[in-house]
């Protein structure tokens, strides 16, 4: 089971300055703990500072090395030719390979963006298939969304771009088997209800008669010195209704406590878990990431 980070792009801060900071120290921390992947997110139009992804991901690399990496990216919000360039140029930053996660987005984000969101669906599919294209150094035209027209970029990913994407509903997850390589679960199933998605999702990609790179599942996230103290440290958020999700989807405790979660993902078919840090604290998230070193021993 390989261990990701998903590193948390939004911070409540006076000084811009100090969240940057807070997710450069973040990279440098999973490089140490021998994390496998290294992503940030995507969001926008946002009254907090979120820090967008491909200027800090550029900068994070310093930090991270040469193992893959990659960001979130919610398609109907960007332009096909511009996200193919940047990712491009991404690309040639490490040696690592490029994994590009991808979603939908929000009607809100996109009515204040000026994008028809009643489209997006076709329109994420349009830009997969038009950056796939531009990647393969092709001239691309498409002509539905964006009047494209004999568009050519470089410079091109040294590799293919491997394309996880993120879905839910049923028919979301058939799509997903279709045209992606891997598969990004959300972060809001249930153990229960994870290993009822995976074997729905496997379905699927034995229907289409591909395989996947990668069955990969999000993840917040605690690890406490001890099980107590992770209870401890959790409680507030819980109480509090973290994100909306259910405490059975939340991995927390001790390191010995979480790895054997992880071990109930892996046991399910999943390949990839994709941390993120639950609590808000710097100082506690990098105290996490150090002791994912001592969750992986203990998945050895």
């Amino acid at each position: 089971m390989k261990i990701g980070i998903s590193v948390t792009s939004s911070h409540k801060v006076d000084d811009p300055r100090e969240g940057a900071r807070y997710m450069i120290e973040r990279a440098k921390a999973s490089r140490e703990a021998g994390l496998d992947t290294l992503f940030v997110g995507d969001h926008h139009v946002t009254p907090y500072p979120y820090y967008q992804n491909n200027v800090i991901l550029a900068r994070m690399l310093a930090e991270w090395g040469d193992k893959p990496f990659g960001a979130l990216y919610l398609l109907p919000l960007w332009h096909p030719v511009t996200l193919a360039e940047q990712i491009g140029t991404l690309a040639s930053l490490a040696s690592g390979p490029f994994i590009m996660q991808c979603g939908l987005g929000d009607e809100r984000q996109g009515k204040a963006m000026g994008i028809d969101m009643s489209k997006r669906v076709g329109m994420f599919v349009a830009s997969i298939n038009t950056m796939r294209a531009l990647w393969r150094g092709e001239a691309v035209d498409e002509d539905r969304y964006w009047n494209i027209s004999q568009a050519r970029i470089s410079p091109v990913p040294s590799e293919p771009v491997d394309i996880w994407i993120g879905s839910v509903a049923d028919k979301a997850v058939e799509r997903t088997a279709r045209i992606g390589e891997a598969w990004l679960a959300s972060p809001g199933l249930t153990p229960a209800q994870a290993g009822e998605a995976i074997i729905r999702y496997k379905q699927y990609c034995a229907e289409y008669k591909r395989t996947p790179t990668a069955t990969a599942i999000r993840r917040d996230i605690y690890v406490g010195a001890t099980s107590e103290e992770a209870k401890q440290v959790v409680e507030p958020y819980i109480s509090g209704g973290y994100r909306g999700i259910s405490e059975d989807a939340l991995m927390y405790g001790s390191p010995e406590d979480v790895a054997e979660q992880i071990k109930v993902l892996e046991g399910q078919g999943y390949t990839d878990i994709i941390v993120r840090n639950l609590s808000a604290d710097h100082g506690q998230c990098l105290n996490t990431i150090h002791r994912l070193a001592e969750v992986k021993a203990h998945l050895s």
